[in-house]
């Protein structure tokens, strides 16, 4: 049953949960099998599945969005250099994960600066944004998302590159001892866990990097816990953006406030 917060026809957004929806079942279809692994150097790698997902993704774009251009983490960017529109793909965030068998996944899809969606292969759900709501997508209805903090669960991305440290180590804030009185920790290695956040289940996510709004692993995610309500910055309490140092997502300002107090204590 869709609640009365259900979210009806919203053109990009539907366009951006198709199409990470596509993404989902291209990922879903391969799991298990065994993998062709394409190096990217440095320990990192994409896998056939991540450029079938990223196809799927790219034919509904495609179908919807004709004069849209794309930037695909494996197939780069497509479309015109100076298109007023660019859609952000991540088509297997988590690929680390997908390859030693683990569901934990997810598919990230976001027109830049406005709706997108991020798609959990495995768990039959979309998170979507029509930029200034969130719903989750589930069995054919739509649920307001809600975030609070009661989990106490905070994600921490420990995957280098790590740009800030020594001012920052995610290790360090793990080791504080606030942080064992106040959090417990959680570490599932893909951007799902922002989605997560922004539907209630995580307290909070962390992460080193810079701008993290025009990056295909962060952006559907950021647009979804902006659109829920979340309290989103970088690291340093500064908004995300090109000069911005990480990122913090919480489901309140009290779990954001904690959080900020230990890492730049």
């Amino acid at each position: 049953m869709t609640d009365p917060d259900a979210c009806p026809d919203r053109g990009d957004a539907d366009v951006a949960a198709a199409a990470a929806r596509a993404g989902a079942e291209a990922v879903r279809a391969r799991y298990g099998q065994r993998l062709t692994r394409i190096d990217k150097g440095a320990g990192d790698f994409a896998t056939d599945a991540d450029v079938a997902a990223e196809e799927a993704v790219l034919g509904v774009i495609r179908a919807a969005r004709p004069e849209d251009a794309v930037h695909g983490e494996e197939g780069g960017r497509r479309g015109a250099a100076d298109a007023a529109r660019q859609w952000l793909v991540d088509p297997l965030c988590g690929t680390l994960n997908y390859a030693a068998g683990s569901m934990l996944v997810a598919v990230n899809v976001a027109l830049r600066d406005g709706p997108a969606a991020v798609a959990d292969p495995f768990g039959g759900e979309v998170f979507l944004t029509d930029g200034s709501a969130a719903w989750v997508r589930r069995d054919g209805g739509d649920t307001r998302l809600a975030p609070t903090a009661a989990t106490r669960l905070v994600d921490v991305n420990l995957d280098p590159p790590f740009p800030n440290a020594p001012g920052f180590r995610a290790v360090d804030l793990l080791a504080h001892p606030g942080f064992a009185a106040r959090f417990r920790p959680r570490v599932v290695s893909t951007t799902l866990a922002l989605a997560w956040v922004a539907a209630g289940r995580r307290a909070a996510y962390v992460t080193d990097g810079g701008d993290l709004t025009a990056s295909v692993h962060f952006a559907a995610g950021i647009a979804l816990c902006r659109a829920a309500g979340c309290v989103v910055t970088g690291i340093d309490g500064a908004p995300v953006g090109r000069t911005g140092r990480g990122l913090v997502a919480a489901a309140d300002a009290a779990t954001h406030g904690q959080l900020l107090s230990m890492i730049n204590g």
